[in-house]
């Protein structure tokens, strides 16, 4: 890691990171310093292009950002810093430890985007989308709250497909099959999505709503 971005993470991070310590049932509207009207949590934000980016044209929504790659944390520190933007807190742990925290139907939307898929057999057990971590988030969201799920893995998609809509709280919001191959315009892309799009796989946008 370069000498900047280890001076970033120092100066900035403990600035923005959600607090665990001694709280319990933690209210997310509460770690902003300015009043928000809503909390959207972004599970493995990679290098933050997509919570950046939300947060940026969202001002009056708080951001919650879970990722424990450094690298991807100081990316997105790079461009909290860049753009100004105030309405971003950062968990850089395993996400669970966040989750089993949070008040309940404290969150108007989740995003997973291209999780690990973890593609061998054995190690499916691995996988975010679980009917645990489901039954976990549909605990956290409101109703009528989005789950925004990603994957160019086949793989993947057809797990995550099939595991979400097969739980009772979470109702698949596609009509028409461009309801899921386009990415909606409020949807940015990610560097992993350019990516794998120029190695010729097929990213699907699936959007579930809490019910």
């Amino acid at each position: 890691m370069s000498a900047a971005k280890a001076t970033l993470i120092e100066a900035l991070l403990p600035k923005i990171t959600v607090q665990l310590a001694g709280v319990a049932d933690i209210d997310p509207g509460r770690c902003f310093a300015s009043p928000v009207d809503d909390v959207w949590l972004e599970i493995g934000f990679g290098a933050g292009e997509h919570l950046a980016w939300q947060a940026s044209r969202n001002p009056r929504i708080g951001f919650l950002g879970a990722e424990v790659f450094i690298n991807g944390i100081a990316g997105l520190l790079n461009q909290i810093q860049s753009v100004g933007l105030t309405n971003i807190r950062v968990h850089a742990e395993e996400a669970h430890l966040l989750l089993n925290r949070l008040k309940k139907q404290s969150l108007g939307r989740v995003f997973l985007l291209f999780p690990d898929p973890w593609p061998k057999r054995r190690h499916a057990g691995r996988r975010f989308v679980s009917a645990a971590n489901l039954d976990l988030l549909a605990r956290l969201m409101r109703q009528g709250a989005e789950l925004r799920f990603a994957s160019d893995d086949p793989i993947m998609i057809a797990w995550g497909l099939r595991h979400i809509t097969a739980h009772p709280r979470f109702r698949w919001l596609a009509a028409r099959p461009d309801d899921w191959r386009k990415r909606p315009p409020d949807w940015p892309p990610t560097r992993y999505e350019q990516k794998a799009i120029l190695k010729g796989r097929h990213p699907v946008y699936f959007r579930f709503e809490r019910i």
